[in-house]
C-alpha cells in the first residue's frame, strides 16, 4: 500500500460518524426505525454538488438494469445507493477507509439495499478484483487523494469490459495558486494531489479510454457552497442546530474546509470536473 493512503484514511476517519448521521437525521424529523435511501441523501453524498451532482454524473453513464457499476472511493454509500435505486445497477464499493465502508453496509442495511450495494475496503490503484468483470465505474471526488492518475485509470481500464464507461467527477486545478489547508480531502499538502484536467485525460488515453464527454462545474460549485453557508447562518440566527449536510462527514473542522476549497473555487483556482470516458 502507498505510503500516503494510511494517512489519508485516518483523514476521513470521524470517530462515531454513523452514530453522528443517525442522531443528526432524527434530529431533522427522520424515522431512524424506517430508514430510506433518499433520507440520507443530505449527509451520504460527500462531494461538491451532493445528490445533485451524483444524478447528473449517473444520468450521462447510459446504466442499464442490473449493469455491474464500480464505484470507486464509495464513501458511505450515497452515490452507490442511489444508482442501484434509479438505475437497478448492481453496485460494488470500494473505499480505503475501512469505517467508510462499515458505515456504507450498514446504511445499506438500514435501507433494505444490502442485496444491491456491496462494499469492500481496499485502494483505488490496487483494487482486489478480476479483469474485465463491471460494465461501468465512477469515481467522485477521490482522484484528489490518489498520487498516481495513470495507475488509477489503468486499474480502471483493467477491471472494465471493452466499451465500459468509466465517470469521472473530481476538483481539479485550472490554474496556479497557493491552497490553504485543511481542505475536504486533506488535512495538509503531502495528502493532496490535485492535478488538470490535462492530466487526467492524458492518463486516460494512456489506459486505452476515449473522452465522450468533459464539463467544468466551477459556478455550480460556488453556489453549491453559498447555499451552506446561507442555510448554516440562518440556524445560528435562529438558534436553531445546522441542518444536516456533508459538514457532517467533514468533522469538527468542516467550517474551516469550506472556506478554504470556497476560495479556491471562487479563485478560479480549482472547480469540480466532469469526464465521461470509454473504453476501447
Amino acid at each position: 500500500m502507498a505510503t500516503v493512503e494510511p494517512g489519508i484514511a485516518r483523514h476521513y476517519d470521524i470517530a462515531g460518524l454513523e452514530q453522528r448521521i443517525l442522531a443528526a437525521l432524527a434530529d431533522a424529523g427522520v424515522d431512524i426505525a424506517h430508514l430510506r435511501a433518499g433520507d440520507l441523501e443530505a449527509v451520504d453524498e460527500f462531494h461538491i454538488g451532493g445528490i445533485s451532482a451524483t444524478m447528473e454524473l449517473i444520468g450521462q453513464m447510459g446504466l442499464k438494469p442490473g449493469a455491474r457499476l464500480l464505484d470507486i472511493g464509495s464513501g458511505v454509500g450515497g452515490p452507490a445507493r442511489f444508482a442501484a435505486n434509479e438505475a437497478g445497477a448492481d453496485v460494488t464499493g470500494i473505499d480505503l477507509t475501512q469505517s467508510y465502508v462499515d458505515i456504507a453496509t450498514s446504511l445499506s442495511k438500514r435501507t433494505g439495499m444490502a442485496d444491491r450495494t456491496h462494499f469492500v475496503q481496499g485502494s483505488a490503484l490496487d483494487m482486489p478484483f478480476a479483469d474485465a468483470g463491471f460494465d461501468a465505474a465512477m469515481i467522485l471526488h477521490v482522484g484528489m487523494n490518489l498520487p498516481d492518475k495513470k495507475k488509477l485509470m489503468g486499474e480502471a481500464a483493467r477491471v472494465l469490459r471493452p466499451g465500459g464507461v468509466f465517470a469521472v467527477y473530481d476538483v481539479m486545478r485550472l490554474k496556479d495558486g497557493a491552497l490553504t489547508y485543511p481542505l475536504p480531502w486533506a488535512s495538509e499538502e503531502s495528502m493532496s494531489f490535485v492535478a488538470t484536467p490535462d492530466d487526467y485525460r492524458s492518463a486516460a488515453t494512456a489506459s486505452g479510454f476515449s473522452v465522450v464527454a468533459e464539463r467544468r462545474r466551477g459556478a455550480f460549485a460556488v453556489e453549491f457552497f453559498a447555499a451552506i453557508r446561507a442555510r448554516m447562518a440562518s440556524a445560528q440566527a435562529e438558534g436553531k442546530k445546522p441542518p444536516p449536510g456533508v459538514g457532517l462527514v467533514m468533522g469538527e473542522d468542516a467550517g474551516t474546509k469550506i472556506a478554504n476549497v470556497t476560495a479556491a473555487l471562487e479563485g478560479g483556482i480549482l472547480a469540480p470536473v466532469e469526464l465521461l470516458l470509454r473504453l476501447g
